[in-house]
């Protein structure tokens, strides 16, 4: 019996050794890619930025509220950019630690929903920057009221832009959320199609809240992640067919 409770110990310290080395691994990388952006932090603020400044009035520009604004905004959006481009090194680093513990039939789903995830958020990003953007600080300049001077915060302008980097990154990632539900088997394929109604206003709804009360602006929103959830249905699809067929085989 002790000699059970020693190696369940033993193996205890040694998952929170690897945990350990995991994470110090990942958090190094996130560290080495920061320290590389941060000569260029002023440039990367600049090209952050460019959006907005398209859509400011001639000669306008953006203020720093805090004093101390100018020195850490641009240092704050490098270490977040930082964790952006380390994003696969971070999950390859999650995957390396629980792989032991899958099957493998487990481990062959992981690594493309990982490939897969990652380049989704990656593209729900330049679709927020290059496409979104435009369209949402174009309405707010053209919003702004008579006598007012549109001169943004480099703080708050930087808040706003993540948060909707982070909303349109995690709304890209439907057809990934729709592949695990139908592999998990919480809901088959077809039942996710019955649902293609409901998701389709949901969207919408999403879509009024996370972007201006502009009807274009929403259906920019509101289609791709349509659009997705039909690509992650086709996938679904042709995953459980594949099963199927496997299934049959080994019968």
């Amino acid at each position: 019996m002790s000699e059970q409770l020693e190696q369940q110990k033993e193996t205890f310290v040694s998952h929170l050794v690897e945990l350990r080395n995991r994470l110090l691994w990942a958090s190094g990388a996130v560290l080495v890619v920061f320290v590389c952006l941060v000569p260029f932090a002023s440039e990367l603020y600049h090209w952050f930025a460019e959006p907005l400044l398209r859509s400011l009035p001639e000669g306008g520009n953006m203020i720093a509220i805090d004093p101390h604004g100018t020195f850490f905004i641009p240092f704050k959006l490098a270490f977040a950019c930082a964790f952006a481009i380390s994003v696969p090194w971070v999950l390859y680093q999650i995957w390396a630690f629980v792989a032991p513990g899958l099957y493998k039939n487990e481990k062959r789903i992981v690594v493309p929903l990982i490939v897969s995830s990652t380049l989704l958020f990656y593209l729900g990003v330049l679709f927020a920057y290059y496409v979104v953007f435009p369209l949402i600080f174009d309405f707010f300049a053209k919003m702004t009221p008579e006598g007012v001077a549109l001169t943004p915060d480099i703080g708050s302008y930087m808040s706003f832009a993540l948060s909707l980097f982070f909303a349109f990154g995690i709304a890209f990632e439907v057809p990934v959320a729709i592949v695990l539900l139908s592999r998990m088997g919480v809901i088959s394929a077809e039942g996710i199609a019955k649902q293609r109604p409901y998701f389709i206003l949901g969207a919408f709804v999403i879509g009024m809240l996370m972007t201006p009360p502009d009807p274009f602006s929403q259906v920019m929103l509101a289609v791709p992640v349509c659009l997705l959830f039909e690509i992650g249905l086709f996938f679904a699809r042709r995953l459980e067919k594949n099963r199927a067929t496997t299934t049959q085989e080994e019968t």
